[in-house]
């Protein structure tokens, strides 16, 4: 473990019953755990219901002191974050409304922060949605990272036990994932701390 680890946040993007996304998301967490450059915090989607409906902040709406609790424990997950693993499958050739949302609403939260993104699906394995978050993101003032992984037929590429059917493939894109990541997290954090970023 490096001595100041990149926090890196893992989004599951669907809240969908019965998705496929906590499967591959836990799946990551784990190889980027095993890194030694990141401690992991695990972010589902789904825990918070504010994500589904968003106050519609454009026409004046202001969410009711419920919403906006949960709310700002997800803002305070984010903030803390310093590099971001977003796993999404792919809706009608883009990304969940779900996580649209939820990078459409925090826009501070995202700045300045490298993005890794993980995609899956049937025979296109996530990867419209993928490019989309890449449009997404660098709006918000994110950067994603080059590489990316995506699981074609993603339902037959797991064992029941959320282990890879070919680890050797799927491990090392991992690997190679979480070391853009890092060097990224690294780099920006260190110039956010340096020189705050304003725009």
């Amino acid at each position: 473990m490096q001595e100041n680890p990149i926090k890196l946040a893992v989004i599951t993007g669907s809240i969908r019953d019965g998705r496929f996304g906590p499967t591959v998301a836990q799946w990551f967490a784990g190889q980027a755990e095993r890194h030694g450059g990141v401690t992991v915090d695990a972010i589902d989607l789904a825990d918070y219901p504010i994500t589904s409906k968003m106050p519609d902040v454009m026409v004046g709406a202001e969410p009711d002191e419920a919403t906006q609790k949960v709310l700002d424990k997800l803002s305070a997950r984010l903030t803390a974050a310093d590099a971001f693993a977003v796993v999404t499958p792919e809706y009608n050739h883009s990304v969940p409304a779900s996580l649209k949302n939820v990078i459409d609403w925090y826009l501070d939260e995202w700045k300045a922060k490298p993005v890794g993104l993980i995609s899956y699906g049937g025979m296109g394995g996530g990867l419209r949605a993928a490019e989309h978050l890449r449009q997404i993101f660098a709006e918000v003032h994110a950067t994603t990272v080059r590489d990316m992984i995506s699981f074609h037929n993603a339902w037959g590429a797991f064992e029941k036990d959320g282990q890879a059917v070919s680890p050797e493939g799927s491990e090392g894109a991992a690997k190679s994932l979480t070391d853009q990541l890092v060097w990224w997290g690294n780099a920006l954090r260190e110039a956010r701390e340096k020189t705050p970023y304003t725009a």
